[in-house]
């Protein structure tokens, strides 16, 4: 009986955190093996550099808003985004079964976790240390492994029945409607999956008055839905800036005619992606395509 062989998937974290979950959702667990990376440069490292197959990183949050470093990251290793999955966050305070949460003096967790939970955090009072962490299940485990008593980290439920920790207060979030959208990265290549309606792109203007009117009236006029636009600014030149935009469509090829008149019209286009608008959540159809193309 030949051996199945698991996809190498890239995420920031190890086990059971929430990147592992969202991994879990675009691809199911049997068929991926995680290469667990300490930071998200390492991430872009092993795609790039051939040690995992694809990547999956957080780009939204709800509450924190974009991750900007993650978009750079995107742009600057030439990465492309092949699909997403909105993972519905609710962040729970955790520590070792001895401890109450009147026991805890510190809290540690993910930088954008942390963010997350600002409001709850401000009920302690000023003597409590809060610490950024590598991300949510590691700080997790981390207490579990060196027995830390007196200190709670901030991640998920499923962190908590992982590693055998007490849920000292849940849902903890500044907004109970908390959800992170997570891509789906691959290195560039021609052939993709079908049935696309949702493109990133990232573009540089002209230093002209009216410049990025002129753009959004390019979509609106062909009936290009603008769902996100975030600007950067370019390193190197002051008071410059980059954006990054999603778009809806409903005809790959009009989309396709609306890129080469943007290319035009800017300074810079570069196309991040084009994928699928995944609101439901599917697994993605793009790791069968890769299995069938490889002969796994």
């Amino acid at each position: 009986m030949k051996q199945q062989v698991k996809t190498k998937i890239a995420i920031q974290g190890i086990e059971s955190s929430f990147h592992h979950q969202a991994t879990n959702m675009l691809l199911g667990e049997e068929q991926v093996e995680l290469v667990k990376c300490e930071s998200f440069q390492e991430v872009a490292n092993q795609l790039t550099g051939y040690k995992s197959d694809f990547a999956v990183m957080a780009i939204e949050n709800t509450i924190a808003g974009s991750i900007l470093p993650n978009y750079n990251l995107i742009d600057a290793y030439d990465l492309e985004i092949i699909d997403e999955v909105y993972l519905n966050i609710q962040m729970h305070l955790m520590a070792l079964g001895e401890d109450s949460i009147h026991d805890i003096k510190e809290v540690h967790s993910h930088p954008v976790a942390l963010l997350q939970c600002k409001e709850y955090l401000r009920k302690f009072p000023p003597q409590f240390k809060v610490i950024e962490g590598k991300d949510t299940a590691s700080e997790a485990k981390r207490i579990k492994e060196q027995n830390l008593r007196g200190v709670a980290a901030i991640a998920g439920e499923q962190v908590a029945k992982e590693f055998g920790l007490k849920i000292l207060d849940s849902n903890i979030q500044s907004m109970k409607d908390n959800k992170t959208r997570f891509v789906l990265l691959g290195r560039k290549q021609e052939k993709r999956v079908n049935k696309v309606n949702k493109a990133s792109l990232k573009f540089e203007l002209y230093h002209e008055i009216g410049s990025l009117s002129n753009v959004l009236q390019l979509f609106s006029t062909f009936k290009i839905n603008l769902t996100k636009i975030q600007s950067l600014p370019i390193i190197g030149e002051p008071w410059q800036y980059a954006f990054f935009v999603d778009v809806l469509f409903e005809d790959h090829k009009l989309f396709e005619e609306v890129t080469n008149v943007l290319e035009k019209a800017v300074k810079e286009l570069k196309v991040l992606g084009v994928y699928r608008h995944n609101k439901e959540n599917l697994k993605s159809e793009v790791l069968k395509v890769e299995l069938v193309e490889n002969g796994k």
